[in-house]
C-alpha cells in the first residue's frame, strides 16, 4: 500500500500521546491489515470518546453475556466500499478473511486454540501486573482520569498498587513455568518455518505478536522479559514486516 491509495478500511483504534496503536487486540486486526495489504486509515478515539463514537456510527452495544466489561470496545472497522462497520476483533477477522482471502489467513487451528489458551492464562495475570498500570502514562489527560476511574473500579485497588515491586516479582515467578510452555508450544513447527504452523502465518501468530507489541509500547523493560522464554520472541521477530505500520 503506498500512502496515495485510497482507504477501504477505516480502524477505530485507541488514542495514546504515542499517535501509535498501543491496544493488543487492535494490533490483531492492524497486523492482518498490513499482511494483506488492506489500504486503510486510522481513527484513534480517546477512552471516553469510545461509546459515544460507535453509537454514531449505528453499532449495537456487546451482548450482556460477551464478558467484555465495557458496552463498546475497539477495535471497530468501517469497510468503506459497503459501509458495514464491525465490532470486535474475532468478527472483523472473519470478515477480512472472507472479503480479502489472498493472502490467506488461517484463522483457527488445534495448535492455535491451545496456545492462545495456553498464553492467556499464563500471560494475563502478569500483564495485569506490570502492563496495566503503566498504560496510565501513555494516555492523555482525558483519558487518563477515565482509564483510572475505570480501571480502579473494576479492580479495587489503586493501578499504583498493582506494580508495587515484590507483588510483581512474585506473579511472574509463578507464571514463568507456565509462560515457557505455552513459548515451547509455539516452536512445534519450527522445522517448516517461523510461524506457529510453519512458513505462513496464522491468527494466532498475530495473537502472540500484538500482546507483544503492545507491551513494548508501554514498557520496553517488560517486553524484554520475554527473551527469557522460548517461542515469543521467535514469533515476534517472524511477524516484524507486518508491525511496521502502527499509526
Amino acid at each position: 500500500m503506498t500512502e496515495h491509495t485510497s482507504p477501504e478500511i477505516i480502524l477505530y483504534d485507541l488514542a495514546c500521546i504515542k499517535n501509535a496503536c498501543f491496544s493488543p487486540v487492535v494490533w490483531r486486526i492492524r497486523l492482518i491489515l498490513n499482511y494483506k495489504c488492506i489500504p486503510y486509515r486510522t481513527v484513534f478515539v480517546e477512552f471516553p470518546d469510545i461509546e459515544p463514537t460507535m453509537k454514531e456510527l449505528g453499532l449495537a452495544c456487546h451482548d450482556a453475556n460477551s464478558g467484555s466489561n465495557a458496552k463498546y470496545t475497539v477495535p471497530v472497522i468501517r469497510h468503506i466500499p459497503t459501509d458495514i462497520c464491525i465490532m470486535d476483533s474475532p468478527a472483523i477477522a472473519e470478515f477480512l478473511e472472507a472479503t480479502y482471502p489472498t493472502p490467506p489467513l488461517p484463522l483457527t487451528s488445534e495448535l492455535g486454540r491451545e496456545i492462545e489458551t495456553k498464553a492467556r492464562r499464563a500471560v494475563a495475570p502478569t500483564f495485569g501486573r506490570s502492563i496495566v498500570p503503566r498504560e496510565i502514562h501513555i494516555l492523555s489527560p482525558r483519558s487518563q482520569e477515565y482509564f483510572r476511574r475505570t480501571q480502579e473500579a473494576r479492580l479495587g485497588q489503586r493501578l499504583e498498587d498493582l506494580c508495587e515491586p515484590a507483588k510483581e516479582k512474585e506473579i511472574w515467578e509463578v507464571m514463568s513455568d507456565k509462560i515457557r510452555a505455552a513459548g515451547e508450544l509455539m516452536l512445534t513447527h519450527q522445522a517448516d518455518g517461523p510461524f506457529v504452523l510453519g512458513a505462513q502465518p496464522s491468527y494466532t501468530d498475530f495473537f502472540i505478536a500484538g500482546s507483544l507489541q503492545s507491551a513494548r509500547m508501554i514498557s520496553e523493560d517488560v517486553f524484554q522479559r520475554f527473551h527469557s522464554y522460548p517461542g515469543f520472541m521467535e514469533i515476534y521477530m517472524a511477524c516484524a514486516p507486518y508491525l511496521e505500520k502502527k499509526d
